[in-house]
């Protein structure tokens, strides 16, 4: 069975986001603004506002992007961990000379929860050329540490740059030329890069109380380019959003699972931004309902997002060439939204399970489990994952991977029951005696007497 291709969008849902798109241009006072919408993989929507370079095609002007780079630095600081050449949890000084924070994780490095300062030693990095900073220590103020590692999310910008050097080290080769080899044209972003390519926009500030601007510069960065450095277009932006949300995964670049434990919180949201957190190089942000991912940039003179939802299979990027003016990511979150609710997503069909993964034991361990008095369901579903949760209504539901060659045994994905182990307990001979949850116990009946329950039970029954 194949699936039918998502249709093109309705001519009022393209006008509507016409609409959103020049409004946003118009009152943003930016001189141009773009923006595109992919669904199921494909761009089915772009459009451009204000002035471009003339005779180009607006999907190919090159933009600067901003901290959208940190996302693609994180895609390849991940391809090391996926291949085993550093784990999250290792302190970066195990891999790295680096004076400052040198006992701050990887991981806590990709989700700005280092402690590092916000900023580089100055003057202001992004509006000044990287060789004033051209070693990994110049990168850094006397007092880089802000917080203690792991305890808060705070913003880093170096932090970003101990990576990009961390990816040189470990490959051997320039952080930009890695990025370009294994991440950018794998996923078909020829048109991303270091530096600007013709044609692309001229940077803009354009002056708050008055309809007049002036040009801003556009520095190469040098160390600090992982944070910030890269150029480039609503092409390949797209592809990247559906790469990213995974309607176009690429085992080759990252593997499904990484892609998915990106759009993991790692530190609880700080007071004011409780709608708000950070995962593995990328924004977390819930809207209308929706839990949204992706990450928003700005460069003197330019401002980037990518807003993805994996669960309508949308994203939604948008570009601007001024300092400041338009909410970029907010402009974005809008696009996919308008898509979403005037054109809600088609479910995948329903089709069965390959026949390897219908082992008839597993079809026998499905349906109604009690924890206690309360009825759990199990269910079967391809690659021998199972569901477990409430039969009816609300409460601890989870989802669980198949461990190995272990054919009863799963390791929790996600809720309240992620990375904790399900076990199918046998009796001597053979049949199911019960489900093992976290040393929890599920029985086929409510406190079935015959099960191991933790302090059994009564002798005297129901009555």
């Amino acid at each position: 069975m194949t699936q039918t291709p998502a249709p093109d969008l309705l001519p009022t849902t393209r006008r509507a986001l016409d609409h959103r798109l020049a409004t946003a241009q118009a009152r943003g006072r930016t001189p141009s603004l773009l923006g595109a919408l992919v669904r199921d993989g494909r761009t089915v929507w772009s459009s451009a506002r204000g002035e471009l370079p003339d005779g180009a095609d607006p999907a190919d002007v090159q933009y600067r992007i901003g901290s959208l780079t940190k996302t693609l630095t994180a895609v390849v600081v991940l391809r090391l961990r996926d291949e085993g050449l550093l784990g999250l949890g290792d302190p970066v000084g195990t891999h790295l000379d680096v004076p400052h924070a040198p006992g701050a994780t990887v991981a806590q490095l990709l989700s700005h929860t280092s402690g590092l300062a916000a900023e580089a030693r100055g003057p202001w990095w992004e509006r000044t050329p990287g060789e004033l900073r051209p070693r990994l220590p110049d990168v850094f103020a006397a007092d880089p540490l802000k917080h203690a590692a792991g305890r808060r999310f705070h913003y880093s910008n170096p932090g970003y740059a101990v990576l990009g050097a961390l990816v040189e080290k470990l490959r051997g080769a320039p952080w930009s030329d890695v990025l370009r080899d294994e991440v950018l044209l794998p996923l078909g972003m020829d048109r991303t890069s270091p530096l600007p390519q013709a044609p692309h926009a001229q940077g803009w500030a354009v002056h708050p109380y008055a309809d007049v601007r002036q040009p801003e510069p556009a520095v190469d960065t040098g160390r600090m380019a992982p944070a910030g450095q890269l150029w480039s277009t609503l092409r390949d932006l797209a592809a990247f959003a559906a790469f990213l949300s995974g309607q176009t995964p690429d085992d080759a670049v990252l593997a499904r699972e990484t892609l998915a434990a990106m759009r993991v919180p790692a530190a609880p949201p700080e007071a004011g931004d409780l709608d708000t957190s950070y995962g593995l190089g990328v924004q977390l942000f819930r809207r209308n309902g929706r839990l949204l991912a992706g990450h928003g940039g700005s460069m003197p003179g330019f401002l980037a997002s990518v807003v993805t939802c994996p669960d309508e299979r949308l994203a939604a990027v948008t570009l601007a060439n001024a300092t400041s003016g338009p909410p970029i990511t907010g402009i974005a979150a809008d696009l996919l939204a308008l898509a979403a609710d005037a054109e809600p997503v088609f479910p995948e069909p329903w089709r069965p399970m390959p026949a390897a993964d219908a082992d008839p034991a597993l079809v026998a361990l499905t349906g109604t489990w009690y924890w206690g008095t309360t009825p759990y369901a199990l269910r079967l579903a391809a690659g021998r994952t199972v569901t477990l949760g409430p039969a009816q209504g609300p409460g601890r539901r989870s989802a669980f991977r198949p461990e190995g060659d272990d054919a009863h045994t799963w390791t929790g994905l996600d809720g309240y029951y992620a990375g904790e182990t399900l076990r199918a307990v046998h009796h001597p001979d053979g049949r199911v005696s019960h489900l093992d949850l976290g040393t929890f116990v599920f029985t086929r009946e409510p406190y079935d007497p015959a099960a191991p329950l933790p302090g059994g039970a009564d002798p005297g029954g129901w009555r």
